[in-house]
């Protein structure tokens, strides 16, 4: 059996006065990590309470929250089935150009006594439309909703999914959609999985076709417009989609991207030479330095979207106030940057520059740049890349760019499906800088080692 080693105790006095920090720990050192811990769990307590998070996650429409996420990957069919005074039904639409004139919709048949039958996912659930009834079907079984003048009603025995609501019955079908039953109208919503129409709209000559189709008429199919190839129609039919406006979110997205570029590469000129000034091993005078640093304090501490609205409220909207809101706050942040990463360059490099009598510019040109150029394009490339996602909020403020077009397509509260679209194209043009931002920045580093 192995005995556990001792020391002498002359040994062990020893060690304590040569390492008394490693035996004579200070009481924060000890029990520093416990109180910070408790000071957080406290603070985070106060937090929950002073700001009801319990209620806000209680009283939070969910339910609401749940029909955003099905409009991100479904579409909505939304017609509004009016009562007519000549005691017809008549089909509405909505602006979004779900379906050609005069089509044929398999969901949405006529019946007799001109109302309308409509047909949801499930066998057996479907709505029969006329101007004094409507006859809700659930599983098959009917529940007849009468109308009276202004008085809405359905049968006492309906079960949950048909709730009488003051003077409109709403019929939940789930996923499938809805329908809410007024005095004057019907109003139906019927979802499908996917985006309809993200192609082409009713009113281009693809419209309906499936993809079999369309790869022969783009490969050997007979041209259907002679002054131009199937390929070229398509791709103008595309782009001119006047329900998913791809030319406009394309656009609006090129001039995200070209705020981001030109805003940063106007900060990255700006703070390169100041940053020499900042610098105190450099410039040799304490008010130049403390000014220069002030100004990037000042530039940087301002918001970009602060900035953003100024500019906006000064040059009105579009992309010359994201321009600048992003130029100026990155003219501060990178300004700091810089000068920090010269003030830490190695001095014998320069002192090596200057022995040989070189004026003062050429010994910052090879004494200094050569060590800092690495870091300056290396945070230069970073802030590039995460202008391109500020660039979008900074958008929806009137800066320009698809911002601007996805706060359009959010207020309309229909477009939710546009939304996830433009949201799917940021974050693969995030993706895509991000990927050669770090590339190049890995091809920097490996430069410089």
């Amino acid at each position: 059996m192995s005995s556990v080693p001792t020391i002498h105790a002359s040994e062990r006095e020893r060690l304590r006065s040569q390492y008394p920090q490693v035996f004579h720990r200070s009481f924060m050192q000890r029990f520093g990590l416990v109180i910070g811990s408790g000071i957080v769990t406290i603070y985070l307590a106060i937090c929950f309470f002073a700001f009801n998070v319990g209620p806000a996650f209680m009283n939070g429409q969910w339910d609401r929250a749940s029909l955003y996420v099905q409009d991100w990957y479904s579409w909505r069919a939304q017609p509004r089935l009016r009562f007519q005074d000549d005691g017809t039904v008549k089909v509405q639409w909505s602006s979004r150009g779900q379906y050609a004139q005069g089509a044929d919709i398999s969901w949405l048949q006529p019946i007799e006594n001109g109302g309308y039958s409509v047909t949801y996912g499930r066998e057996g659930d479907r709505l029969d439309v006329t101007t004094d009834r409507v006859d809700v079907y659930v599983n098959g079984t009917v529940y007849p909703v009468t109308i009276s003048g202004d008085a809405v009603t359905v049968v006492a025995d309906a079960p949950s999914s048909i709730v009488q609501d003051g003077n409109k019955v709403v019929v939940n079908y789930g996923f499938e959609g809805q329908a809410e039953i007024r005095s004057g109208q019907v109003y139906v919503q019927r979802r499908f999985l996917g985006w309809v129409n993200f192609m082409f709209d009713p009113k281009s000559d693809f419209w309906g076709k499936d993809w079999g189709e369309l790869a022969a008429l783009a490969t050997f199919g007979e041209r259907l417009d002679p002054n131009r190839s199937n390929i070229g129609h398509m791709v103008d039919d595309f782009l001119g989609n006047s329900v998913w406006q791809h030319s406009d979110i394309l656009s609006k997205l090129l001039q995200t991207l070209v705020m981001a570029f030109v805003g940063t590469l106007l900060g990255t000129l700006f703070a390169f030479p100041l940053a020499f000034i900042a610098a105190r091993n450099i410039t040799r005078n304490r008010a130049a330095n403390w000014g220069m640093k002030r100004l990037f304090d000042f530039l940087r501490s301002v918001d970009m979207l602060i900035w953003a609205l100024f500019f906006t409220r000064s040059f009105g909207p579009g992309p010359i106030p994201g321009i600048a809101a992003i130029f100026f706050t990155d003219a501060g942040a990178l300004g700091k940057v810089y000068a920090e990463a010269v003030e830490n360059v190695d001095d014998k490099q320069r002192e090596g520059v200057k022995s040989v009598g070189a004026s003062p510019v050429i010994v910052n040109r090879f004494g200094v740049v050569p060590q800092v150029l690495p870091v300056f394009i290396s945070q230069s490339l970073y802030f590039w890349e995460s202008n391109t996602r500020s660039a979008t909020v900074i958008g929806a403020v009137g800066a320009g760019g698809i911002g601007l077009k996805l706060l359009e397509a959010m207020g309309t509260n229909a477009d939710w499906d546009k939304v996830a679209y433009m949201v799917l194209l940021i974050l693969l043009v995030v993706f895509v800088f991000d990927s050669i931002s770090n590339a190049l920045r890995s091809r920097l580093i490996g430069h410089q080692h």
